[in-house]
């Protein structure tokens, strides 16, 4: 089930015309009827009468997959089990994202290592083209023995980053201050896994070992409770839920939520470019001025 947004918003209906925009999907979206396979031939797979989706990489060709809907604003769920055993040089993402040199894009991007050593979750947000708004984490348990949730929460105010419905980042629309924010471009959700050997693990120092391909990443339970862009349309609901569904819209964090963020930025945050000041010499960007747990 999906409805449609207006193609332009006049500034001063935006904030209204959002409030009737409501979603989507129901939890364990169908891959066949959400999705289209992009690249990869055969690697990408859709399985179980569209309730799984599998991605392969091998030495020739990763693949990938992308909504057919655009989306502008929403939360989005995906459960995801990622490649098992020796991942190095891999990476799998889960992310948003517009078109265009001045594009919009949210990211979860899981960098692969060899066996027993942790993976590396990478998030960053683009705006207008620009990114550089790193920030890495470790996980607390291990992402490819069992599916997981992962989450993005994009509303006016804010963007919130979740696992397994833990908030794991928020990064504030601080547009006041000059900082851009996603707020104008319908993005898609995309999903891949390739090869990135000359980077991805220690820098590019561990290299792919092909031995141990085809690697495999899987998805299943695509949710969307969004906004469906659609050039010329309104925003109407006809879900008997629209009122549980529309949350994400102004969406923030509570006591509870707050402190989990503590404890994950705390614990398992392993690079923060607003504490990184050999990147920033002349001072950390004006947005890492707001305390990151509010």
């Amino acid at each position: 089930m999906s409805f449609s947004c207006p193609s332009r918003f006049p500034s001063l209906l935006l904030f209204a015309s959002l409030l009737a925009c409501l979603v989507g999907a129901s939890m364990g979206g169908d891959f066949l009827q959400d999705f289209d396979i992009t690249w990869g031939d055969q690697r990408a797979k859709i399985l179980n009468g569209g309730q799984l989706l599998t991605l392969a990489l091998d030495k020739d060709s990763g693949s990938g997959f992308r909504s057919k809907n655009e989306y502008l604003f929403g939360r989005i769920d995906m459960q995801i089990k990622l490649v098992s055993g020796n991942s190095a040089g891999t990476v799998t993402t889960f992310y948003l994202s517009s078109q265009g040199s001045t594009h919009d894009e949210i990211d979860f991007e899981f960098l692969g290592n060899v066996t027993g050593e942790p993976y590396i979750m990478h998030t960053n947000v683009f705006s207008q083209g620009k990114g550089n708004k790193e920030q890495q984490f470790h996980l607390w348990f291990d992402p490819t023995k069992a599916f997981h949730t992962y989450s993005i929460v994009w509303n006016q105010q804010r963007i919130i980053f979740l696992v397994d419905n833990i908030p794991i980042r928020v990064f504030h629309n601080s547009e006041s201050i000059g900082v851009p924010f996603p707020t104008k471009q319908p993005m898609r959700i995309y999903s891949s896994l390739w090869n990135a050997d000359d980077w991805a693990t220690r820098g590019g120092l561990v290299k792919t070992d092909w031995t141990q391909a085809p690697f495999t990443a899987s998805y299943r339970n695509f949710n969307a409770n969004a906004c469906v862009w659609s050039p010329g349309s309104s925003c109407t609901s006809t879900s008997p839920n629209s009122v549980q569904d529309s949350t994400w819209q102004a969406q923030a964090l509570d006591a509870s939520g707050r402190n989990r963020l503590r404890w994950v930025q705390q614990k398992y945050m392993i690079y923060n470019y607003c504490t990184d000041l050999k990147r920033f010499p002349q001072g950390i960007p004006a947005e890492c001025k707001r305390s990151r747990f509010l």
